[in-house]
């Protein structure tokens, strides 16, 4: 039987790293009966953390599906990661809910990954709730994060619910729309005892209602004209203009609660179905190719991949949200971006790791399945004849790359397979070989966002490598025109080598590439040896004379030479066309060139001046400032060598409120001391290997 899609609710929990996500889902499933026990992040006892490094390291690394009923009602949860170099679970997870449940630390109050979720959940309009959580903790202050709540997300934040009590005294919560009190017995399961608000809360519940009501009215005329008449609003009137309000934007309702002490579950659990808007009331996102979907049962299935998880033994498990028709166990599936069709095999519905089969998934529902051969994260599987494309939000760039190493030859034959597994899981993962330094390079989003594939490289695939920052890819060039002459001759008994050639080199700047002009007349080096005397040059392109970097920006002309009928031959002249362009290049003012990156740096108003001041000292040009909304983008052109390790110390500078991206802007010729303190390195460097 399918899932009425208006009895589906699909949440994410997102927020800042340690504000309890994965506590308030643990105790949101052992509310609503779907566990037997209340787990815990401190024991790596929880359904959504099941892998070992999240349970090791005591945080989410990769989103969750959790689905279970309340009241009739199925929710499909997704706790997300809060740690910024997971972030794009998150934004996944955004993408196939209609609400994002925004769990905020009530010691800490609004942290960076709590505001720039917010603006992504905003932009994809998404209705927004608020929890606050750990209100048992030492100072904890619900008015002080309430307040923190509305100055960077707006008046319409509004709390339903207060606290009674503070700190360790903290024992539940007065529901501003039922206008009673329900207090926490203990943590078990139902342990919750509904009463009259305490006198000395009355008061201060008043004065939080009538806010609550003044927004609620202002969501339609009439409500508001009764409202202001003194007219009483009923309870449903109050639930259903709430509900309106959330789904449209325009109320964020603040919950509260304790979750490792399972205070304000059952009550956010209410909030859920009640005030929260099903995927019957919300439009599905507008394809950027195909037909528009309509998120019924009765047209061809369409369904959006947005997580990936990769097992060695096991294979891939897709998790999807079908935004149209009903998918079925045992079905076929066209892939939208590779125009291949799927076997899509038995659907599962998850609790953490643990998975019960499904026969269909309907509009709406979200689901897993196994095994699918080339799917991967923002693929859209579609039982139409035309490919549908569905967009993820935008992802951020990796930009800390490191240098891999296997610690065996076994090891090197495996870890490129196992990076590409994990990369299909991990869609801001970056895995290449660098052409010129022949390394095969990690990027991420921060050192742990590396650490963490490391660690999952070894526990998954048995795989072992090392971690080293990576090579500067430096370049070398020449500044001016020089002549060169060479000639190879050898004769040991029998047929020898004989080649001669002149040749002309030529600057085309720092970011040109390589030109090769045949300039010979009158057959002095016959046609066929002409490739030969190119392919010589570009082999010694490849080690220029300042540091063995390779050489861009030359224009090599072939002008004059001489050949032998009998002993002339491609090798000869091979060796004499890289001879040649050696000799010219240290006549052409050779120097060493430096990758410039551009550089866009997001910091709070306050961290302006120290980044500035420390984008200097790293031989960096700030370009430009825009002020945007408390925060300040900044443009600079920095060298790469500085950049290696920014992200660390732009956390120190910014309390880990800044953020960057950086791409290649062009190479520039490197400052004559630093040029030769790292020609000095490569030749120290060279002098072990010769030995070998």
């Amino acid at each position: 039987m399918l899932e009425d899609p208006r009895r589906i609710r699909n949440v994410a929990l997102v927020g800042h790293r340690g504000s309890g996500k994965t506590s308030l889902a643990e105790a949101l499933l052992y509310e609503a009966g779907a566990t037997e026990r209340l787990g815990s992040v401190d024991e790596g006892t929880t359904v959504c953390d099941s892998q070992p490094d999240e349970r090791a390291r005591g945080m989410s690394i990769s989103a969750a599906l959790a689905q279970f009923r309340w009241r009739g009602h199925k929710i499909n949860l997704i706790d997300t990661p809060g740690e910024p170099s997971f972030v794009a679970d998150a934004l996944a997870a955004l993408r196939v809910c209609e609400t994002a449940v925004f769990v905020v630390n009530a010691v800490m109050g609004v942290e960076v990954t709590t505001e720039r979720l917010w603006h992504h959940a905003e932009e994809l309009g998404l209705a927004r709730l608020v929890f606050v959580n750990m209100l048992d903790r030492e100072r904890a202050d619900f008015e002080r994060v309430l307040d923190e709540l509305k100055e960077r997300f707006g008046a319409h934040v509004v709390a339903t619910e207060i606290p009674i009590g503070s700190e360790h005294d903290f024992g539940g919560v007065i529901d501003l729309i039922d206008m009673r009190a329900f207090v926490a017995t203990s943590q078990e399961r139902g342990a919750t005892r509904e009463e009259a608000i305490p006198d000395q809360l009355r008061d201060r519940a008043e004065n939080y209602r009538e806010r609550l009501m003044d927004e609620v009215a202002e969501i339609s005329d009439e409500l508001m004209e009764r409202y202001l008449e003194g007219e009483e609003i009923s309870h449903d009137e109050i639930v259903a203009a709430l509900e309106q309000g959330v789904s449209a934007g325009r109320i964020f309702p603040v919950a509260l609660g304790a979750a490792t002490r399972n205070i304000g579950t059952a009550r956010l659990l209410d909030a859920l179905v009640e005030d929260l808007p099903s995927p019957a009331e919300k439009a599905p996102p507008e394809p950027v190719a195909g037909a528009p979907l309509a998120g019924r049962d009765d047209v061809p299935a369409t369904a959006f991949v947005f997580k990936t998880l990769a097992d060695p033994y096991a294979g891939t498990l897709n998790l999807l949200r079908v935004f149209d028709g009903t998918l079925e166990s045992e079905s076929q599936l066209l892939n939208s971006r590779t125009g291949r069709r799927e076997r899509v095999g038995q659907l599962l519905e998850l609790l953490g790791k643990n998975a019960e089969p499904a026969d269909r998934v309907g509009p709406g529902d979200i689901a897993a399945v196994a095994k699918l051969k080339d799917t991967h994260v923002g693929d859209v599987l579609t039982a139409r004849s035309e490919p549908v494309v569905i967009t993820m939000p935008p992802l951020p760039r990796p930009v800390m790359a490191f240098a891999v190493e296997p610690h065996s030859r076994a090891d090197e034959d495996k870890v490129t397979g196992a990076l590409a597994r994990l990369c299909e899981e991990d869609p801001t993962l970056d895995v290449h070989r660098d052409e010129q330094t022949g390394e095969l390079i990690v990027a991420g989003l921060t050192p742990m966002h590396v650490e963490v594939v490391v660690g999952r490289l070894k526990e998954r695939f048995g795989v072992e490598v090392d971690l080293k920052p990576p090579r500067v890819p430096y370049r070398e060039t020449i500044t001016r025109t020089a002549r060169a002459h060479a000639r190879h001759k050898k004769q040991t008994g029998g047929r020898g080598q004989f080649a001669d050639c002149h040749i002309v080199i030529e600057p085309l700047g720092a970011d040109g590439g390589f030109e090769f002009v045949d300039e010979i007349r009158g057959g002095v080096i016959p046609s066929q040896f002409i490739p030969a005397v190119e392919k010589g040059v570009r082999e010694a392109m490849r080690a220029g004379v300042v540091a063995g970097y390779p050489v861009q920006g030359v224009r090599v002309r072939v002008v004059d030479g001489k050949h032998h009928p009998v002993d002339s031959s491609e090798i000869a002249f091979k060796i004499a066309g890289s001879m040649a362009f050696k000799q010219a290049m240290a006549e052409a003012g050779p120097v060493l060139l430096e990758p410039i990156m551009a550089v866009s740096i997001t910091v709070p108003e306050a961290c302006v001046g120290d980044v500035i001041g420390d984008l200097n000292a790293r031989r960096g040009r700030p370009l430009g400032m825009e002020p945007r909304a408390g925060t300040t983008e900044i443009r600079a052109e920095v060298p790469m060598a500085e950049m290696l390790n920014y992200g660390a110390d732009l956390r120190s500078l910014t309390g880990g409120r800044g953020d960057y991206a950086m791409d290649l802007a062009r190479y520039e010729q490197v400052p004559a001391q630093i040029a030769r303190r790292i020609a000095a390195a490569q030749e120290t460097q060279a002098v072990p290997a010769q030995a070998r």
